[in-house]
C-alpha cells in the first residue's frame, strides 16, 4: 500500500470516529509505529490531524478540507439523489461545464445514459469517469494540478472557461448562506467556479442539506447569481421563501426531512 493510500485511509477513520490511535493503526496497517507517526506528522503539518499523546484527533475546522479520494466516499446516498434530479434537467445534445467536485462525479455518472454531450470540466475525476463514454465530446480545462483536489487550476483553466458559452453549468460548494451566498475553502476554487458561472446560461447549484447556513473561506458568488439549487432532502421553509424571492427555483428529493437544513451534519464534502 502506498503511504498516501494509508494517509487516505487514516482521514477515513477520523472522520468517523474523530481519533485514531497509533498503536491501532499499527497493527491495521501491518507497519511499524514510527510509519504511523510520520503519516500523522503529515496530517497535522496539512491541517487535517492534530496529533495527541499515542495518536490524533480529526482537526474540526470548517475551513479545512479533505483530500478528493476522502470526500467522495462521504454521504454518497445524497450525492446520488442530488445526481438523478440534476440529470433530468439537462437535455441531449446540450453543452455543460461541471466543476471539479465530488457531487460534479455523480451527476456525470447519470448522465451517461444520454447520447450526445459536450462535457467542459477542469476535474480530473470526471475526464476518467467519462473515459469510457463514446458519442460524446469532453474537453478539459488544461491548467495547474491542484494536489488533494483532482483538479486543474490557475489563469490557464480560468481562461479555457471563458472561451465558452454553454448551455448549463452544474457545481457545487462548501457553503450556501443567505446572506454570503455559495463559498468555498479556497480561493482558487472560488475563482474557477465564477468563471463557469460566467461562462453558461442557467446555473444549478447541486448541495446536499449539510451546506444550508454554513460559511467557508471564500465568496463564489451571491444567491441571486444562481437559477437553480438542488438538493438532496426539502430545505427549512424559510429557505424556501428565500429561494421565491430571489427567483430561484429549487428541486429537492422526495423521501423528507432528514434533520432541517441549516443543522450542520458533519460533512461538508462537496
Amino acid at each position: 500500500m502506498l503511504a498516501v493510500e494509508r494517509r487516505n485511509l487514516i482521514l477515513e477513520k477520523l472522520q468517523n470516529e474523530r481519533k485514531v490511535v497509533v498503536s491501532e493503526l499499527s497493527a491495521l496497517f501491518d507497519v511499524s509505529e514510527e510509519t504511523i507517526r510520520r503519516d500523522l506528522d503529515k496530517l497535522d503539518r496539512q491541517g487535517l490531524a492534530i496529533k495527541s499523546y499515542g495518536g490524533a484527533v480529526l482537526n474540526e475546522n470548517s475551513g479545512l478540507d479533505m483530500p478528493f479520494n476522502v470526500r467522495k466516499k462521504r454521504n454518497s446516498r445524497a450525492k446520488q439523489e442530488i445526481a438523478a434530479l440534476v440529470s433530468g434537467l439537462v437535455q441531449e445534445g446540450e453543452h455543460i461545464i461541471v466543476d471539479p467536485s465530488t457531487t460534479a462525479v455523480a451527476v456525470v455518472k447519470a448522465l451517461k445514459n444520454r447520447k450526445k454531450l459536450t462535457v467542459v470540466t477542469s476535474s480530473i475525476e470526471v475526464l476518467i469517469e467519462l473515459s469510457d463514454v463514446s458519442g460524446w465530446e469532453v474537453i478539459c480545462t488544461g491548467g495547474t494540478l491542484r494536489e488533494n483536489y483532482l483538479t486543474l487550476t490557475g489563469a490557464r483553466a480560468v481562461d479555457m472557461i471563458r472561451s465558452f458559452n454553454a448551455d448549463k453549468v452544474i457545481l457545487s460548494c462548501k457553503g450556501l448562506d443567505m446572506e454570503k451566498g455559495a463559498t468555498d475553502a479556497h480561493e482558487m476554487l472560488s475563482q474557477l467556479k465564477q468563471a463557469m458561472l460566467r461562462s453558461a446560461r442557467q446555473r444549478i447549484l447541486a448541495v446536499d442539506h449539510s451546506k444550508f447556513g454554513n460559511v467557508a473561506f471564500s465568496r463564489i458568488c451571491e444567491p441571486a447569481d444562481i437559477d437553480i439549487v438542488v438538493t438532496d432532502v426539502r430545505p427549512e421553509q424559510k429557505w424556501l421563501d428565500f429561494f421565491a424571492e430571489k427567483g430561484i427555483e429549487c428541486l429537492y428529493g422526495e423521501e423528507g426531512d432528514r434533520g432541517e437544513c441549516g443543522e450542520d451534519s458533519g460533512d461538508k464534502s462537496e
